[in-house]
């Protein structure tokens, strides 16, 4: 039996789904994240995925906190992290790959944006969402995941994540 191939809990086997994952991780990016969980959870979607995960600080929360622990479970080890001390610097030495950002506030619709390997999705704080003047500065490249605007104000930030991670990996090669 392969490593994890079991659940910790139960005698149920897992399947591992076939699927291209691309050569380029996709590069998930948090700006000024402050909720430990999402960012946890954030966190096993990348390792899952073999995506990289960049938190742009200032954090609203320690590293070693439990509750990030706890939501990123065993998986930190898989992660690739990169921890930048604010988004100029993180622009400076990240010049290559499409930014994506994604706002209740975006121009266009998530499912219409042509996603490539290497491309940066980028997401802002829990509470306030990425800066006004960050999002007028990429216009072009804001990106709205649809959503009843008379019934919430957002989604979560863990499952915005996965959304649209998940959309750039079926548009670039899930089968």
């Amino acid at each position: 039996m392969k490593k994890n191939e079991q659940m910790l809990h139960c005698t149920r086997r897992r399947k591992e789904m076939s699927m291209n994952w691309p050569d380029t991780p996709f590069n998930m990016v948090l700006v000024e994240p402050s909720i430990p969980p999402n960012t946890g959870n954030i966190s096993r979607l990348c390792a899952a995925t073999g995506s990289v995960l960049h938190l742009i600080e200032p954090l609203g929360f320690d590293l070693s906190e439990r509750r990030l622990r706890r939501a990123g479970l065993d998986y930190w080890k898989s992660v690739k992290l990169h921890i930048w001390p604010n988004f100029d610097t993180f622009l400076q030495n990240n010049p290559g790959g499409q930014k994506w950002f994604f706002s209740t506030g975006g121009t266009q619709n998530f499912f219409e944006v042509e996603y490539t390997p290497g491309d940066y999705l980028i997401f802002g704080n829990e509470t306030v969402g990425l800066p006004d003047e960050l999002l007028a500065q990429h216009k072009e490249n804001s990106c709205n995941i649809p959503i009843q605007l008379d019934h919430v104000r957002s989604l979560n930030l863990s499952n915005c994540a996965a959304i649209a991670l998940y959309e750039a990996l079926r548009q670039t090669g899930l089968n």
